[in-house]
């Protein structure tokens, strides 16, 4: 575990991250879990989404595919007669 120090910025509160924990960018997603903040990086474009999903652990959706049932015949609602 490391630890980070916390300072006051104007009227924000900032953590100084050390440097094994930088992110590229200059921008940051925030959100709350419980008493924890996470931070995470904002994906920039399709690959590093890409990437993202790769460390996340996502298997695949559906990869036998999904079965359609037939079409249904409505042609009786179409009241074209």
């Amino acid at each position: 575990m490391t630890e980070a120090k916390i300072f006051t910025v104007g009227g924000s509160q900032a953590v100084r991250l050390p440097k094994a924990f930088r992110f590229t960018g200059d921008r940051v997603r925030i959100r709350k879990e419980g008493n924890s903040v996470v931070l995470e990086p904002l994906a920039r474009g399709a690959d590093e989404i890409r990437a993202w999903l790769d460390t996340v652990c996502i298997p695949d959706f559906m990869p036998a595919g999904r079965e359609q049932p037939a079409p249904q015949d409505r042609d009786h609602l179409r009241g074209d007669d």
